[in-house]
């Protein structure tokens, strides 16, 4: 049934690339190429294949993107602190498999971020928005307070007080989600539309980094040093990382600029709180916002439904913190990297929804991996395969996901547009894959792995659809404007 649906796919993807003109965009291409930027003709022959890739791949050196990758790692460093990592302290202390899937509720404010997020977009903070503009301020003042709510998780005890926990847990991804908020708006608005693919790969490149440090460096010390405290002290720091791209990045040209911030008109409720969702909303239809939204909700479900429970799946297969570390950790970095920097030379290529398509057929097919791994049982080897495959994969699709997500914003209301999409995404993460717990515990590794890739022909069937009735050009068409703050 799954090899059927991809077959499916594909056949209605080939049947748009030849009936579907190339809809040319201010942002990028959301069908099949023209003659003249197609890597298959002749006349781009190899030379001039590999000329147009190395351009695109030349884009990742550019100064802005730098400052990208390094919010990116800030952005990634608190995930695994309130999910995998945390999950697995949890296993380790004796905690229930239901309560362990039930903690993935710990990270609700992800979902619920679009609430606050007018207050970060258009409100600057007195006195310190003067000297570093809107969004680096806010930047600074939430890394300080991510900072201590990490050090506040470190010294709780999950197995003596979980709602202690809890409330920590809470707090991380409080501070973590508005982190994100102004991280992905001063993205945005610092790069140029041609940008975005390449800035959504670094952004994903510097995420993984920091899952990396969150993940497989908070198990090697927690191995040596036996100290889940120590270990979460350690991460606190490494905050610092963010706070210094916060200090030296430059201020975007829509934003606050330094010194005139009491110039600025102070902004309405209205223009704060109702205007972003009304644009959305209305930018065509209700149907057609719908529709976005449901297929942003849909696209990394299956993904996020079978990340829920990894970890303790290696757990009870019997695997070490430093084989998991070493295979899932940093092998799966090297592999997620690989992903997303392809995956983002994909979206130069192809564009943004053709790329979501084959991007989004292999990260659900590559679940089927982990059910292999389930039948094998403890194989070092086997696993490697399994994190290499699943994280290649889903690099690439995150990469495609994120420029999408980008693109849709328009940059009036940046902050609280991309926060109101990251929501509905966040929504899958946390609320629909909180049952991952449960569905382990009363049924197999097997099935669990399967019913999680089927979980993702959903959101796949709606871009198609999209593909067909709601090309990218008319998605985006009204998303460009100038910040009226």
């Amino acid at each position: 049934m799954l090899f059927g649906a991809a077959r499916f796919a594909l056949y209605h993807a080939n049947r748009l690339r030849k009936h579907q003109p190339f809809r040319a965009s201010g942002h990028a291409p959301d069908t099949q190429p023209t003659e003249k930027h197609n890597l298959m003709t002749d006349t781009g022959a190899p030379t001039g294949r590999l000329q147009r890739w190395g351009e695109a791949f030349k884009l990742y050196t550019e100064r802005r993107l730098l400052f990208v990758f390094a919010m990116g790692f800030a952005s990634g460093l608190p995930l695994l602190l309130t999910m995998g990592t945390l999950q697995i302290w949890m296993t380790e202390v004796g905690v229930s498999l239901t309560a362990v899937g039930l903690f993935a509720l710990a990270g609700t404010p992800y979902t619920l971020k679009f609430l606050w997020a007018p207050l970060i977009d258009r409100v600057p903070i007195p006195l310190l928005s003067q000297h570093l503009g809107r969004r680096r301020s806010w930047m600074l003042v939430i890394q300080l307070g991510l900072m201590g709510s990490i050090c506040g998780l470190g010294f709780s005890d999950p197995a003596t007080s979980p709602l202690h926990t809890a409330a920590w847990a809470v707090a991380v991804a409080f501070f973590s989600a508005s982190q994100d908020i102004v991280i992905d708006a001063y993205r945005i608005e610092i790069l140029d539309p041609s940008q975005q693919g390449a800035g959504a790969a670094m952004t994903q490149a510097g995420y993984r980094i920091g899952l990396l440090a969150a993940g497989a460096g908070a198990l090697y010390l927690a191995d040596a040093l036996k100290s889940w405290t120590i270990v979460y002290a350690a991460m606190a720091l490494l905050v610092f990382v963010g706070v210094i791209a916060t200090l030296l990045a430059p201020v975007p040209p829509d934003d606050v600029q330094p010194g005139e911030a009491a110039a600025r008109p102070q902004p309405t409720l209205h223009s704060m709180v109702i205007e972003p969702f009304q644009e959305f909303l209305t930018r065509h239809s209700l149907a057609a916002a719908l529709l976005i939204l449901a297929f942003i909700l849909l696209y990394k479900l299956g993904d996020a439904f079978a990340g829920s429970m990894t970890n303790p799946f290696y757990v009870k297969l019997g695997f070490s913190k430093t084989e998991i570390a070493n295979a899932s950790k940093l092998f799966g970095v090297v592999a997620t990297l690989a992903g997303v920097f392809l995956g983002g030379v994909m979206v130069k290529q192809y564009g943004v929804l053709n790329s979501l398509l084959w991007c989004g057929i292999l990260q659900m097919l590559s679940n089927l991996i982990f059910a292999a791994l389930a039948i094998v049982g403890h194989d070092v080897g086997f696993l490697y395969l399994a994190v290499g495959i699943e994280n290649f994969t889903g690099g690439m699709g995150s990469s495609a996901f994120v420029a999408y997500l980008s693109l849709l914003c328009n940059t009036a209301y940046t902050g609280t547009q991309f926060a109101l999409l990251t929501s509905f995404m966040a929504f899958g993460r946390t609320w629909l894959s909180s049952s991952g717990g449960w569905l382990a515990e009363h049924t197999d590794w097997v099935t669990f792995f399967v019913v999680s890739t089927v979980i993702a022909l959903p959101g796949l069937l709606l871009l198609l659809w999209m593909m067909k009735h709601l090309p990218l050009k008319l998605q985006i068409q009204k998303a460009q404007a100038t910040n009226p703050v």
